[in-house]
């Protein structure tokens, strides 16, 4: 006769004393991941809206000043008025490189790139360091098309950051305005290269001579010349771009 079998205390001691392993609850682990992330995207709007206010208000001087400027004194002396917001306002766009490159945006670093650095270049590379052409008239229409553009601009990001969607008057000036103010400040910034030239060559500034421990050259007056060549094909490309962008973002907005 088989006999039943009993657990004894010992058995049911051992069982108690196992430690229990607890897993995380998956629910727990979603609302953390969803925390986090919801912590991460306030940072980089909060950033990005100080970002974009900072250099609204930047550009909005140089427009302010230009204008004052231009009023009172003339085309000549516009450029000594704007010329540290201007540069400081322009210089901070090479941060968008990065906001693009890291991901904070969405606009590719390919449409970015080539707008921001031949503003760079006519900024610093032209009226910075060849004063002759500073009070040509081409600079005030480069001055007043480049800070409308980026009031507008920036003006649109921030109470994108800020508020969640612009208005819609401000969502048509954004992608309208540059209709006409692209074309004249593209003009004026091929101007002003070319005003340039001339005083490139007499004083070989920025150039490089052989022999030199390098044993490398550059004339800087050739690199100029390059630049306005790469500005033919370049610009009307660029310009499609813009008009698909403002195609796309106007029918968007329609059918919202």
């Amino acid at each position: 006769m088989q006999l039943p079998l009993y657990k004894t205390s010992t058995d049911q001691s051992t069982r108690k004393s196992r430690p229990r392993v607890f897993s995380s609850p998956p629910l727990l682990h979603s609302l953390l991941i969803a925390s986090m992330a919801g912590f991460l995207s306030g940072i980089r709007s909060l950033y990005l809206s100080v970002y974009n206010w900072a250099v609204f208000y930047g550009w909005f001087q140089v427009l302010y000043l230009a204008i004052k400027t231009l009023k009172e004194y003339g085309h000549e002396q516009v450029y000594d008025a704007v010329e540290r917001p201007l540069q400081l306002a322009q210089t901070a766009a090479i941060l968008e490189i990065l906001h693009s490159l890291v991901g904070l945006v969405r606009s590719p670093v390919s449409a970015t790139l080539p707008q921001i650095a031949s503003r760079l270049y006519v900024t610093w590379g032209i009226l910075w360091s060849f004063p002759e052409a500073r009070s040509h008239v081409l600079v005030s229409s480069l001055v007043i098309s480049w800070s409308i553009t980026e009031i507008i601009r920036y003006s649109f990001f921030g109470l994108k950051e800020t508020f969640g969607a612009p208005p819609s008057w401000l969502l048509w000036l954004r992608y309208s305005t540059f209709l006409v103010l692209y074309p004249t400040g593209i003009t004026s910034e091929v101007g002003l290269i070319y005003i340039a030239l001339s005083y490139m060559k007499a004083s070989e500034k920025y150039c490089l001579r052989m022999p030199n421990k390098w044993n490398f050259s550059f004339d800087y007056f050739y690199g100029a010349v390059l630049v306005l060549g790469i500005y033919v094909p370049g610009s009307p490309h660029l310009y499609t771009y813009m008009l698909g962008q403002r195609k796309k973002a106007l029918s968007k907005a329609k059918t919202a």
